[in-house]
């Protein structure tokens, strides 16, 4: 990855305050299909199903345990010799020198016959790690998807929040012309005048901090989804179940989190026949094929071998070693056991959490249409008892004021009973490409499991850069 292709890459993505407070073209992003972007193009979510295909590795891994393995070696070699052979007339011993080229070649093949059982459970804890591994991609992928929620919604609220406070920064400059003319007139006192000049400025640092948090939100839109938001739309929340009974049935059915648990603790298990295998016999059929050419110049002076015996090893005693080996699986099974228990906990609780939390913005969205209903009538009346002269420059700006809060204030629930809804259907599980109905093609983690599984040869894969 070269400097100039980073660079190009964080250009691509720059996000100012001018551009964030844009609202688009007249098309507009649904959250469904920020969603569909993110889930075909989001770099965390590729990169777990580039893990898990590794993964899935895990099972042809143990399986081998059940196939032979076959290996040639060969050895050449040139060798001196020199050797006496008798005696000349002057009575000088008389050597024979010369050289042979010696070579030999083997070829053995090596068929497990018994493990102790060693390749069963470990075929066990691999299939087990495979699911859990397919469980937690769909958590990942429910959590990206969650972050393109929150990241839409905190766009789509951001946008409003600045859009208030520029109404709000409109709304106080007229104030404080009428009240600069009314204090040229010596209708109203300097006091006034601060007043409202002094509203206006805090008013328009509000408008800065809405829009510094539109761009950190747009910033955070473009990480997710992978571009800039065109102009977003109120979105629907699909799929909520009737009651919070129905939500913690189903996601102790189905929620990724939770069966991964169960997986990890399938697996340990399996990981104690895998550790006392060790102390089992095991059984090998050997098979050796081997030709030995002590002078290749003589090619029918060679030897030609073949041998086939079985091989049987009993362990007596591995030095405690392969014991403690034994306890600590034991130790560690257990531990998953209890981590089943405490993610179970945890699923109930973010359940019970997101509904509580949803069905109570629903009030609170009722509430704050009220509060913003009665807001704007007591501003408008302010306003024409102030023309009247029986209200204060402060009573105008006080209601103005209190007129803006209940509006962020409905903002901000409409914004958290959708980011609560997802929430919720995140924490039972529904929360999927499949469950909420995305127009792409799903992922499917088992057809790369399928081609691998079974596989004796070979080291092509396919990857998704």
């Amino acid at each position: 990855m070269t400097v100039q292709w980073v660079r190009a890459l964080l250009s691509g993505v720059a996000i100012t305050v001018a551009a964030a407070t844009q609202t688009g073209s007249a098309s507009a992003d649904s959250l469904f299909g920020a969603m569909e972007k993110a889930y075909v193009t989001n770099p965390t979510l590729n990169a777990a199903r580039a893990g898990q295909r590794a993964t899935d590795e895990l099972v042809p891994q143990a399986l081998s345990g059940w196939r032979p393995t076959i290996g040639i070696s060969g050895e050449i070699d040139k060798t001196y010799a020199s050797k006496p052979v008798g005696v000349d007339l002057n009575g000088n011993i008389v050597r024979d020198s010369g050289n042979a080229f010696n070579s030999s070649i083997a070829i053995q093949l090596n068929q497990p016959l018994f493990r102790g059982f060693g390749t069963i459970n470990q075929t066990k804890a691999a299939e087990a790690r495979v699911d859990a591994g397919k469980q937690g991609l769909l958590g990942t992928e429910q959590q990206v998807l969650f972050d393109v929620v929150q990241a839409y919604m905190d766009v789509y609220s951001g946008r409003q929040f600045v859009m208030l406070r520029r109404q709000d920064v409109a709304a106080l400059q007229a104030q404080v012309k009428a009240a600069r003319d009314r204090f040229a007139v010596g209708e109203i006192t300097r006091t006034d005048v601060a007043q409202a000049e002094s509203r206006l400025a805090e008013s328009q640092t509000f408008l800065v901090n809405a829009q510094t948090d539109l761009a950190r939100a747009v910033a955070s839109y473009v990480q997710v989804v992978g571009q800039e938001p065109d102009k977003l739309s109120y979105p629907k929340i699909v799929n909520i179940p009737n009651s919070l009974k129905v939500a913690l049935d189903t996601a102790g059915e189905i929620n990724p989190q939770l069966l991964a648990q169960s997986f990890v603790e399938v697996a340990a298990k399996s990981d104690i026949g895998v550790a006392f295998s060790n102390l089992l016999p095991n059984a090998n059929l050997v098979a050796t094929g081997a030709r030995v050419d002590p002078d290749i110049s003589a090619p029918d002076n060679h030897t030609s071998t073949f041998q086939v015996g079985a091989q049987l090893s009993i362990p007596l005693y591995e030095s405690g070693f392969v014991y403690s080996q034994v306890r600590q699986a034991k130790q560690l099974a257990s531990q998953s056991r209890i981590q089943v228990i405490e993610v179970a906990r945890s699923v109930r609780q973010a359940v019970a959490s997101s509904w509580n939390a949803y069905v109570g913005l629903a009030q609170i969205i009722k509430n704050t249409r009220t509060q913003v209903s009665a807001a704007q009538l007591a501003l408008n009346g302010v306003q024409q008892e102030y023309q009247a002269g029986t209200r204060t420059t402060l009573d105008v700006l006080d209601a103005q004021r209190d007129l803006v809060q209940a509006q962020v204030l409905q903002v901000t629930a409409e914004r958290n009973r959708v980011v609560s809804g997802y929430q919720l259907l995140a924490a039972i599980g529904h929360l999927t490409a499949q469950d909420v109905g995305l127009q792409v093609p799903v992922y499917d983690p088992d057809a790369n499991y399928k081609r691998v599984r079974d596989k004796w040869i070979g080291t092509d894969v396919k990857t998704v850069e």
